[in-house]
């Protein structure tokens, strides 16, 4: 199996940045190659559309408001994974009430893919992905 991780502290409080990217359809307010969402199964399944109209479909694993956190797997992606498992989190920075950590990891099992490739590849998608966030906060 192999993970990776990538964060990015946000010139926010953990709250309100939390308020922008808790909600298991919100992608498309800060993630621009995802610009549809759209919520079944009670919301705890999201169909995604990404700029290429590729579709990805993921599960709600795990929800904790109070921990500003989420966890999904990947029910249907074009990506050379398996037991793909990613959790979206928003800390407070110490000593800066006006900051905000959001972390975001993620383990899968690579298939037709070394490891390290597997591992280069999320770990781009999460970095790129927190800078647009960075930048949707600065706009």
């Amino acid at each position: 199996m192999a993970s990776t991780t990538a964060f990015i502290d946000i010139p926010q409080g953990p709250d309100r940045v939390w308020q922008l990217i808790g909600g298991f359809g919100s992608l498309p307010d800060w993630l621009p190659y995802i610009p549809e969402s759209e919520l079944s199964d009670g919301g705890r399944v999201r169909r995604l559309t990404n700029e290429d109209g590729g579709v990805i479909v993921e599960r709600l694993e795990a929800f904790d408001h109070a921990a500003r956190s989420y966890s999904y797997a990947i029910e249907q992606a074009p990506f050379p994974v398996t037991g793909y498992l990613s959790t979206l989190s928003v800390h407070a920075v110490p000593g800066r009430p006006d900051a905000a950590r959001v972390e975001w990891s993620g383990s899968f099992t690579p298939v037709g893919v070394s490891d390290a490739d597997a591992e280069e590849l999320f770990h781009g998608i999460y970095t790129d992905g927190l800078a647009a966030l960075l930048k949707t906060v600065r706009a």
